[in-house]
């Protein structure tokens, strides 16, 4: 049986696809995998636990802050830079190259090389695929370059061949935008009330960074109400 990691950052996207996962795969096929990278706040790591709970998954978390740390990225707590509270439209437009504040440096190439070897460390003998959320949403404008199609087209093939043909990448949302990732969760039942997607750490989410304006979009395209807003 093919197993499966699923990149959970604890927001929707991710735990989206742990949801396509357990419909696809038996829970004991199924592992998640979060990354510290010296984010802010460990909020999304507290919900990444939560989420592999629920499930009853077994949950790995790694350290990449030492990789990370000559980074300026607004998300980082090194950072000397503040969260954006703009749309990432707004973002983008202010910008020739589309990079918005809270891209962090080949982050996403950093996680699936972990998972890579993750995965060749569980399960020497067996294929396994990575899942990751990314959508179309994050590479529009080119704001996070890192989640587009070609990206991850070119480390799936890259990590296919590291791995003598035994891991791949799926990113089975990345032509799809939140809304209709939301659509698909509902209907797979995914618990959203345990997904955190606000780059700031409050209790409640901030309403006003990027994400957070989003997810709000996206909840209200569906006609529900999103639990992080409504516990």
């Amino acid at each position: 049986m093919m197993k499966a990691i699923v990149l959970s950052s604890g927001g929707i996207d991710s735990t989206t696809c742990i949801s396509l996962a357990m419909k696809k795969y038996d829970a004991e096929n199924v592992v998640t995998l979060s990354i510290f990278y010296g984010q802010k706040h460990n909020k999304e790591l507290v919900c990444a636990q939560k989420i592999a709970a629920y499930y009853k998954l077994k949950h790995y978390e790694f350290n990449l802050k030492q990789i990370l740390q000559y980074s300026n990225c607004s998300l980082l707590s090194d950072s000397t830079e503040t969260i954006s509270h703009k749309s990432y439209a707004e973002q983008i437009s202010e910008r020739k190259d589309g990079i918005v504040s809270t891209y962090v440096p080949f982050r996403n190439g950093l996680m699936l090389s972990v998972c890579a070897s993750l995965a060749m460390s569980l399960f020497p003998n067996e294929e396994s695929v990575i899942y990751i959320g990314a959508h179309a949403d994050d590479t529009a404008g080119n704001a996070y370059a890192d989640c587009s199609p070609e990206f991850n087209r070119s480390m799936s093939d890259a990590i296919r061949i590291g791995t003598y043909d035994k891991v791949t990448v799926e990113a089975p949302f990345v032509h799809m935008h939140k809304a209709d990732i939301i659509a698909e969760g509902l209907r797979l039942q995914t618990p959203y009330h345990l997904t955190w997607s606000c780059y700031e750490g409050a209790d409640t989410p901030c309403g006003a960074c990027g994400t957070c304006i989003d997810r709000a979009k996206a909840f209200a395209a569906n006609g529900v109400k999103d639990p992080a807003l409504h516990a």
